[in-house]
C-alpha cells in the first residue's frame, strides 16, 4: 500500500495536467494514475466493452477503483453505466435484475458475478414513489432515480468511492476530492453528513468498516454525527443488518471494527447483549469476543474458512452463559435445560436486531450444545463425538473459551492430544478417565413368558 500512496502523492502533484471531461469531471490520463488493466477482472473489462459497443457509457467505479489505486488487486469490481437495468439486460443474456430498494443488474461470467448499476440522481428528482420513497424516519426505502455520471458521483457514499475508470482509454474521472483523500488516508462522506446518514443509516457502518479496513482517519464532519446518530440503525431491517455484520466481521479487520463499533456506540444496535456483557460483564466475557475477532482475522488472512455461525456463537456466548447461570440458580434447572432456555432467550432478542438465517442458526446452537458433550469422553463417547459434523467447530470454540480465561479443566489440551495420537493411545487416554459417570438408563424388565394355560 505504501508504494501506491507514494504514487498518489506524485499524482496530486501532476493534477495540473488534468483535462476537463464529461459533466465537468477532472480527467487523469493513464500515465499519471498507475492503474493497470491486468489487475482488473476480464469479465468486468468485457462488460464495459460490450456496453460501449451498444452505445452506452460504462465505467469501473467504487471500491474496485479505490483498491486498484491503493493495493492493486481488488476482489470485487462494480460497473456504473447510463443504460437502464432493462437496457443492460438486453445487452447481456446472462443478466438478472435484482433488488427493489435499489435496482441493480448481476451479469455472470463463469463463476464471477459483476454488479452493474445505472447512474443515479437525487431522490428529490423522483416523479413518483415507484422511483423513490422514504420512511417516516427519512430512510430511503426506494432509490431508483436515474441521472448522469456527475449526479451519480454525488450519490456515492464517500469521496474515495466516487472515482470512475475507463479501461478502454485508461482515463480516471474525479468529481470531488477522492484522490486527495486517498493520499491523506481520509474518509470523507459525499454531501451533507447528517442528511446522508439519515437517508441510509447503513452508511454509519460503512464509515466504520472502511476506517477499520483501510486504516483511514474519518474526517471530523463525517465523524461527528456517527456517535450522535447511531440510533438511526434501529430503522434498518434486521435482514439487511445481518448482511452488514458479515461485511464488518469477515473482511480481515474484525478486531479494529469491533473497537470502532464500541467507540461510536454502534455495537448496541447490532449485538445489544454482547455490548452489555463487554461493558458490564466479566473480564472473560470481553476476552471471549475479542479473541473471536482476533482469531477470525488470522483465519481470513491465512485463507481459512470462517462461518457466520461461529462468529455469532462467540458473540452471544457471554450473554447465553449469564442467562444459564441465572436459570440454574433461580430456577434450579439442570445444565442442559438451562442452556436450552438461555439460548432461546438470547437468540430471540438477537433476531429483533439482526436476522440469523436458519443455515447459520442451527450450526450455532449445535456448537453451543456440543460444549456440554465435550467433557463426556468416557467409553465410546470420545470417538463418537469426533464423527459429529460440528465437532471441529465445537473444538475450536472450546479452545476459544479456554483462551478467554474460562475454566474448562484442561479439556482443550485433552482433545488436542486425543486427535494427534494413535488409536491405541486414544484408548489409553479414555481408560484413564475411568468409567462413564452420570445416571444410567434403567434396564427394561423382560416380558413374562406366556403360561401353558394361556396357550
Amino acid at each position: 500500500m505504501l508504494k501506491r500512496l507514494l504514487q498518489l502523492t506524485n499524482l496530486s502533484e501532476k493534477l495540473f495536467d488534468t483535462a476537463e471531461g464529461p459533466h465537468g469531471a477532472k480527467v487523469i490520463s493513464a500515465k499519471n494514475h498507475g492503474i493497470r488493466n491486468s489487475d482488473i477482472s476480464n469479465g468486468a473489462i468485457k462488460i464495459i466493452s460490450q456496453l460501449h459497443t451498444a452505445g452506452y457509457e460504462a465505467y469501473l467505479v467504487g471500491g474496485g477503483v479505490r483498491d486498484l489505486l491503493l493495493e492493486g488487486k481488488p476482489k470485487d469490481f462494480d460497473i456504473a453505466t447510463d443504460a437502464t437495468p432493462e437496457q443492460i439486460k438486453t445487452v447481456f443474456r446472462n443478466a438478472r435484475i435484482i433488488g427493489r430498494r435499489f435496482r441493480i443488474v448481476h451479469v455472470r461470467f463463469g463463476r464471477e458475478v459483476i454488479e452493474v448499476t445505472t447512474f443515479r440522481d437525487s431522490h428529490k428528482e423522483a416523479e413518483n414513489n415507484q422511483e423513490a420513497e422514504q420512511s417516516e424516519h427519512g430512510v430511503l426505502l426506494r432509490d431508483n432515480v436515474y441521472g448522469n455520471i456527475r449526479t451519480d458521483a454525488e450519490r456515492r457514499d464517500f469521496t474515495i468511492n466516487a472515482l470512475y475508470y475507463n479501461p478502454e482509454n485508461g482515463e480516471l474521472l474525479e468529481f470531488s476530492s477522492g484522490l486527495e483523500d486517498l493520499k491523506a488516508r481520509t474518509l470523507r462522506i459525499v454531501g451533507d453528513p447528517d442528511k446522508r446518514y439519515k437517508e441510509d443509516p447503513v452508511r454509519l457502518l460503512r464509515a466504520i468498516r472502511f476506517a477499520a479496513k483501510l486504516g483511514f482517519t474519518i474526517e471530523p464532519a463525517t465523524e461527528s454525527p456517527i456517535k450522535e446518530h447511531a440510533d438511526y440503525l434501529s430503522h434498518i431491517p434486521a435482514a439487511r443488518l445481518f448482511e452488514e455484520v458479515l461485511k464488518l466481521f469477515m473482511s480481515g479487520s474484525a478486531t479494529a471494527t469491533l473497537n470502532l463499533l464500541r467507540e461510536y456506540h454502534c455495537l448496541q444496535y447490532l449485538f445489544p447483549s454482547t455490548d452489555f456483557c463487554m461493558e458490564k460483564g466479566r473480564e472473560q466475557d470481553r476476552n471471549m469476543v475479542s479473541s473471536a475477532t482476533t482469531n477470525t482475522d488470522i483465519r481470513i488472512r491465512q485463507n481459512k474458512k470462517v462461518t457466520p455461525a461461529f462468529i455469532y456463537a462467540a458473540f452471544l456466548w457471554p450473554a447465553m452463559r449469564a442467562s444459564m447461570r441465572h436459570q440454574m440458580k433461580d430456577q434450579k434447572l439442570s445444565t442442559q435445560e438451562a442452556m436450552q432456555r438461555a439460548a432461546q432467550g438470547v437468540v430471540s432478542q438477537q433476531l429483533s436486531y439482526t436476522a440469523i438465517p436458519k443455515r447459520f442458526l442451527v450450526p450455532m446452537r449445535e456448537i453451543w450444545a456440543l460444549q456440554l458433550r465435550l467433557p463426556r469422553r468416557q467409553g465410546k463417547r470420545a470417538r463418537a463425538l469426533m464423527e459429529h459434523p460440528r465437532f471441529r467447530a465445537a473444538y475450536d470454540f472450546l479452545l476459544l473459551r479456554e483462551q478467554s480465561g474460562e475454566k474448562v479443566d484442561g479439556l482443550g489440551d485433552w482433545w488436542t492430544r486425543f486427535q494427534q495420537v494413535t488409536e491405541d493411545e486414544q484408548t489409553k487416554m479414555v481408560d484413564e478417565l475411568g468409567k462413564p459417570t452420570g445416571p444410567r438408563r434403567p434396564r427394561r424388565k423382560p416380558k413374562p413368558k406366556p403360561s401353558a394355560d394361556a396357550e
